[in-house]
């Protein structure tokens, strides 16, 4: 199978196109064509089997045909936040109620394809999800096929006039003010780390209600473990598998935070341009999951995001060999629409899959305000003694009633004594000399 689909630089990381290829499907010949198929020589399909439709495996495989008998996703709204879904095939004749483009180089309906090389991707995606074939038992059907759709363009890469990071939270905000129920995201990047101003555009959609299903990514496209979106808490994120069951090599990667795995390879697309192809990717297995959500709505109206969520992920297959609870491959297992749709799930207060409102208070808190302070009650404060008089500042060189008293007074007794005394002295060796004057007589 050719390998399409190279990643582009963006702004928050390399962005990865996690739908891996895709070939015309051979529909005249009812095969599909050699380079996608396992068997080198298939064997025709009777001319009594729509050829398309005989392809869709994860239909009767995934519990996808016995949850038709309860609903078929009717009154749900599922936003694919991708590169357009086209105007012209009958798959999506409507389907497709309402639209926005917010690349600044699409169309104002979001059904222009954008890209040279990922254009059709939007429509791959869109018709997996939603999809309402040609006619009775013919052409491709989606998971959820009386569900609505609402296309929502994007762009990557130097083309588009609007930052990435800017255009996903814008799409987010849109999708969940015009009525999305579900959001699908087939779309990753190469780092686990988002952008700070998705915290607020997740929180939007995960306060008002709305299930936010995203793609693992494939290692086949250069991601060898989940990124942002699909790190983000509260998110359903979608690993993908084989049609045998087992973890696809190319066609899926791994992370703690995938919820459930979905066919990820041989899955079918309608392009833009009305054709039919094969193509790999998680890109595929995300909304096969967001339809299966989209049924969980209609089944069970009542029902708030996180125990839509929580239907999908306790009621999937487990996967022998595979850690428990959660393994880094398939997460909960293999979805199963069937059980989630009909089983007798207990109701749950919190998403399995996290909480992005307590995240941000964990992983934010350098971005957030100073706490208020909490006023102290009064303190009982004894009084202080009174204060020691002030002494007066003398200079040190007056004299002190101490230095008067012991200094002054008995030098200055001391050097009048002594005077006294040299003057007697003086006087008296005066008469002795006057006294040896006189002459004999």
């Amino acid at each position: 199978m050719r390998r399409a689909g190279a990643g582009r630089m963006i702004a928050l990381g390399r962005w990865i196109g996690v739908g891996l290829a895709a070939v015309t499907l051979a529909v005249t010949l009812g095969v599909a064509p050699a380079s996608a198929a396992t068997d080198p020589s298939p064997s025709p399909v009777p001319s009594s089997v729509d050829p398309v439709r005989d392809a869709q495996y994860w239909l009767a495989d995934y519990g996808i045909e016995d949850a038709w008998r309860t609903t078929r996703g009717a009154g749900v709204r599922i936003a694919v936040i991708d590169t357009g879904i086209g105007r012209g095939p009958v798959e999506f004749q409507g389907a497709v109620v309402a639209g926005t483009d917010v690349s600044g180089i699409g169309s104002a309906d979001g059904r222009t394809p954008i890209g040279a090389v990922d254009g059709n991707h939007g429509s791959w995606v869109a018709s997996l999800a939603a999809a309402r074939g040609t006619g009775p038992g013919t052409g491709m059907i989606g998971v959820a096929p009386e569900a609505e759709l609402m296309a929502v363009s994007v762009g990557f890469g130097s083309a588009a006039t609007v930052p990435f990071v800017e255009q996903i939270a814008e799409a987010i905000r849109w999708s969940v003010d015009n009525g999305a129920d579900v959001i699908n995201m087939s779309l990753t990047t190469n780092t686990p780390d988002w952008d700070p101003s998705w915290d607020d555009a997740f929180l939007y959609a995960f306060e008002n209600d709305v299930v936010v299903v995203v793609a693992a990514g494939n290692r086949g496209s250069g991601t060898t473990a989940v990124g942002a979106p699909a790190t983000i808490p509260g998110v359903l994120t979608v690993g993908g598998v084989d049609p045998r069951g087992r973890a696809s090599v190319e066609a899926s990667t791994q992370g703690i935070t995938i919820g459930v795995a979905a066919p990820s390879e041989r899955l079918l697309g309608v392009s833009a341009d009305g054709r039919v192809v094969v193509w790999d990717g998680t890109s595929g297995a995300a909304p096969i999951v967001a339809g299966v959500a989209a049924l969980v709505r209609a089944a069970h109206p009542d029902l708030d995001a996180a125990n839509v969520i929580n239907r999908i992920v306790s009621t999937a297959r487990p996967v022998a060999g595979a850690e428990q609870p959660v393994d880094p491959l398939y997460g909960r297992g293999l979805v199963d629409a069937a059980a989630a749709v009909r089983a007798d799930v207990p109701a749950v207060t919190a998403n399995p899959m996290g909480s992005l409102s307590e995240w941000i208070r964990l992983y934010r808190r350098a971005d957030s305000g100073p706490a208020p302070s909490v006023p102290s009650e009064p303190v009982e404060i004894e009084p202080l003694p009174p204060a020691d008089a002030a002494e007066r500042a003398v200079s040190p060189l007056l004299p002190t009633g101490e230095t008067v008293l012991y200094g002054t007074l008995p030098l200055t007794l001391l050097t009048t004594t002594a005077i006294l005394f040299t003057l007697g002295v003086t006087a008296a060796v005066r008469r002795i000399r006057l006294a040896s004057r006189t002459p004999s007589r």
